[in-house]
Parts: structure tokens; sequence; C-alpha cells
């Protein structure tokens, strides 16, 4: 078996003091470790990014919402619950996970916000040990309405010590609610840095992928060849299919923000053959030896040790690299994680 298909290749120490807690302000203050082709790694701040962009390139963001889809309720016996809502497979019904999930069986029902939502448990996921919860409430209300006055955004497990607002854990361009967890490398833009790259001539456009409860469970087989991604729908128009299409063909780059539009971009393209309008779902596993169909760059965080998402960026770079990589930012203190720093990788 090669290195490249080991799971224990892809682990690495980090200190826990480099975890970050709570993200920079303003935005683009965070560091930026630049990556271009086989040059050394340079140390910039966000805000240097349209320097390294020529006109005519192409970010494409993701425009996912996170919603506040971590709930605290009762059971009619008054014990305590904690739910988190992991993906809406039909209308008022969700898979979730539940707190503590061995009580509930079919039938059981939770009430939130002083009963402004109940939810009755359907039926079992034995994939993720989840809970499929049908909702109901009053006439003249509608969920979203209410779950923004019963939910909390759920920050990722590891920020354990945060003052963030919720507002802090959205990116400034989002808009299609669904995701329960951020995308995170969108989190250093800030409007008026958008600005200067358009000021530059450099292009936006955005895809859609729901972040769901995949991206924090790390891979657990030795040969990762045999690990079994999850699914995550996406969806990206005609427009933007378009617009990528003319930047390539002028010879300028397709820069992906963050590790969800990577696989929105690629996986169209392995559910389609081509890029092309897509609305669905995919489980596209992006690791060492893939051949990347539309993305010439990547701007992302540094991610956990033995994840899918850090065997996706070592097909960009080179598993071997992307780890000295990585032991250079814990030299130089860079923050990891979802408040924390980022890379930009381009040339490679």
């Amino acid at each position: 078996m090669s290195p490249d298909q080991q799971l224990s290749s892809y682990d690495y120490y980090l200190p826990s003091e480099l975890i970050a807690q709570n993200p920079v302000t303003p935005r683009d203050s965070s560091r930026l470790l630049v990556i271009e082709g086989e040059n050394s790694p340079k140390h910039q701040i966000f805000a240097d990014l349209p320097q390294f962009l020529s006109a005519g390139d192409l970010l494409v963001v993701n425009n996912t919402r996170v919603i506040p889809a971590r709930l605290y309720g009762e059971k009619s016996t008054g014990a305590q619950v904690e739910v988190l809502l992991v993906e809406e497979t039909r209308d008022n019904c969700w898979l979730a996970l539940v707190k503590p999930g061995k009580r509930f069986s079919v039938g059981s029902e939770i009430y939130f916000g002083d009963g402004l939502l109940k939810a009755t448990v359907v039926d079992k996921d034995e994939a993720t040990g989840g809970r499929y919860l049908e909702f109901s409430w009053q006439e003249g209300e509608s969920f979203w309405h209410l779950l923004e006055k019963v939910g909390n955004i759920p920050f990722p497990p590891y920020v354990t010590e945060s003052s963030a607002n919720p507002s802090q854990y959205q990116t400034v361009y989002a808009q299609k609610q669904g995701a329960i967890a951020a995308p995170t490398a969108g989190l250093h833009f800030t409007d008026r840095l958008f600005e200067q790259l358009k000021a530059e001539g450099i292009n936006k456009t955005e895809v859609t992928l729901h972040v769901g409860i995949g991206t924090f469970r790390p891979v657990e087989v030795e040969d990762i060849v045999n690990h079994d991604m999850h699914q995550e729908w996406i969806e990206i128009d005609e427009a933007t299919v378009n617009l990528i299409r003319a930047t390539k063909a002028r010879g300028n780059k397709v820069i992906a923000v963050g590790t969800t539009v990577v696989r929105t971009l690629e996986g169209v393209c392995k559910e389609c053959g081509d890029l092309q309008a897509f609305e669905g779902k995919t489980n596209l596993f992006i690791y060492p030896g893939y051949e990347f169909k539309v993305i010439d760059g990547l701007i992302t965080n540094f991610h956990l040790p033995k994840s899918s998402l850090l065997m996706l960026v070592s097909a960009l770079i080179g598993r071997e690299r992307l780890m000295m990589v990585y032991e250079e930012a814990i030299r130089e203190k860079y923050r990891f994680y979802s408040f924390g720093d980022a890379m930009l990788i381009k040339d490679c």
C-alpha cells in the first residue's frame, strides 16, 4: 500500500493552543500562507489576496448559510434533550442526532421553546445512530421563523471556549439555508476586500454545498481507498458553468474558496461526466492520485489530522509537501481550524 493511501500518513501533532477559539477582527486580518508553484511558502495577511490573483481570474464561493441546527428541548416527562439537525429529508422531516439517543423510540415527542415546535420520532437511521424527526407547529407560523427563535448556531466540537457571535460563523455572502457548519475558507472575506478584488478585475461566482455532519467525521480505515464518503447536496447553475468555461478558455485561473467548492465543481464532473448545471447529491472522495477537472487553485483553512479534507488538499499539492507546510505553519504559530488562518494554493 502506498503511503498516500495510509491513514497514518495524514496524522500530525497540533498544540491545543493553536486551535482557534475566536475569529480575528476584521476578518481579512487573518494570516495567509501562500503556496505558488514550487516556491517556498510566503507569509502574508488575507487582505493581501488581490496581489496574488490576476485580472480575469475567477473566485468560486459557497453561498450556503448555517442554520440554527442545535436545539434544546424536553420530553413530555420533563427530561432534557439536545438535538442537532443534520439534513432535511422531506418537508418538515429531518435526520437529527439526539442526546441521550437511546431513550428515543419511534413515537417519542420532543418540545422546543415552550411548545412552539414539536418533534415526533418517526424512524431511526442505522448509519448515523440518529433519528428522523417530523416537526409540527401552530398554523400561521413557518418552520424557519420558529427555528430562528428556538435554535442555536452550532459551532464545531473543537470550539469550546468561544465568545464569537453567531454572525461571525457565517460568510458575508451566505444566502441559502441548509448547512450545519460554515464553509470556513470564506469567513476571511469582507465586503471591502470583495470591492478591491472587483476593482482589480477579479471575478466572483457562487455555488451551493450544504455542509453536513460528515465534515467532522474522521476517516477510520487505514487504507483510505476504502473510506465511504458521505453524500452532500450541491447546486451549480448554468451562468456559473458558462463563467467557469470562459475563464479557462482565456487562460485565467479558477480558484475554489474552500474544499466545499472543490467537492461541488469536481463532484458535478463525477456525476455528469463534465461540468454542467446540476442539482443533487455527490459523494466524491478526493485523495492523492485524483486528477482535477475544474479548479486551478484553492483557498482553504488548516484541517484536522486524518480528515478527508487534509487528503483533498494533499491531492492538489502532494501529501509530503503539505505535511511540511503544516509543520512550518505550526512553527510559525498559525491558527488552525474553523476560526483560524488560511492558505492560498495556486499554480501547483
